[in-house]
């Protein structure tokens, strides 16, 4: 498998993605990604640089956003004095579930943040979504708070404010054939 940056291109494939996770959700009991996402912002993104794609052959695996900006309002100042990457939008295709491929974008997002020189891997979770921060909790992220205030409609509830961090390290272990530039330092 390999992980590159996502292109223009890859902006269909990946709201696509986003939908077939948010299907996938429904059918766990969970509220999580039902809105759809706007196409503007996720092209945003791929266009700083900061989307990445796990391709297998000709099949999208994976993705992952890894980006030197934190969310409005969910860590502190002196949290954000300390240099971070931040994990967002890791998705794994169905297909391709079971693998531990999320554990492995992981590694390989704790390898690119380690060769920046940040110090910390950080992700935000959904609030309500006990199995995904489980999950996390199990690959090595200790929980730092649970933001609940704030949120992007009028100031109410925040849905994604479960934060989690752990060392970034370097990692070979991901197996991935990296066609990345590295991470500029920060």
């Amino acid at each position: 498998m390999i992980i590159e940056r996502a292109t223009a291109g890859d902006l269909e494939v990946l709201l696509a993605f986003r939908q077939e996770a948010a299907s996938w959700l429904t059918a766990l009991g969970l509220d999580q990604w039902q809105r759809p996402y706007p196409a503007d912002k996720l092209l945003a993104t791929i266009e700083a640089g900061v989307v990445f794609m796990v391709r297998d052959g000709s099949t999208t695996a994976a993705t992952i956003t890894l980006t030197p900006d934190a969310e409005d309002g969910l860590w502190t100042d002196e949290e954000l004095r300390e240099e971070s990457r931040f994990v967002n939008k890791l998705t794994v295709a169905r297909t391709h579930a079971g693998q531990d491929l999320g554990g492995r974008l992981l590694d390989w997002a704790g390898d690119q943040a380690y060769r920046s020189g940040a110090q910390w891997l950080r992700l935000d979770a959904w609030t309500t979504n006990k199995p995904l921060q489980g999950y996390y909790l199990r690959h090595g992220f200790e929980h730092v708070r649970t933001v609940v205030e704030g949120g992007a409609v009028n100031g109410g509830p925040r849905v994604s404010g479960w934060l989690a961090q752990r060392p970034a390290r370097q990692s070979e272990s991901h197996g991935f054939v990296d066609l990345t530039e590295p991470m500029p330092a920060s």
